[in-house]
């Protein structure tokens, strides 16, 4: 059996969602995981348990090489590093490029000289109705790590 790089299991399972008529909530309510996270996860981010997988896999139909592509350990943020050309992602690149300096400087004021974790991190993505038009929420929630000098 080849082994199916994480980036292309994402691919398929892409495909067999949609195929498959399932929502990313449903697929993370069935793994009992944020779904945020089972997104990431599925989409090459994060490794997922045997039991997870498995469940992914019965779920979607998928083949064994792409449940134990879920399993394995990613490159977490191994992407594409030039500006991202899809609007969505790109548009998350402009905000944090207009607003991150402002970020940083906020997080150094209320808590000092350090980080925002995005290993000990959670994110949730909501629709909030608004009279203008309905809005996305990206709620970013990290521990604070501070430097230890």
């Amino acid at each position: 059996m080849t082994p199916l790089s994480k980036k292309d299991a994402g691919e398929i399972i892409r495909l067999a969602r949609f195929r498959a008529g399932v929502t990313w909530s449903a697929i993370a309510e069935r793994i009992g995981k944020a779904p945020t996270w089972t997104v990431a996860a599925l989409l090459g981010q994060h490794p997922m348990t045997a039991e997870e997988a498995t469940a992914v896999g019965e779920l979607l139909s998928l083949e064994p090489e792409v449940v134990e592509s879920l399993q394995m350990q990613p490159y977490r943020g191994s992407g594409e590093q030039a500006t991202p050309t899809d609007p969505t992602i790109y548009r998350l690149y402009e905000a944090l490029g207009v607003y991150g300096p402002a970020i940083k400087e906020l997080i150094h004021e209320e808590f000092g000289d350090g980080i925002m974790s995005a290993i000990n991190f959670r994110m949730d993505v909501q629709r909030r109705q608004d009279p203008t038009g309905d809005r996305v929420v990206i709620t970013l929630d990290g521990k604070f790590l501070d430097y230890n000098w």
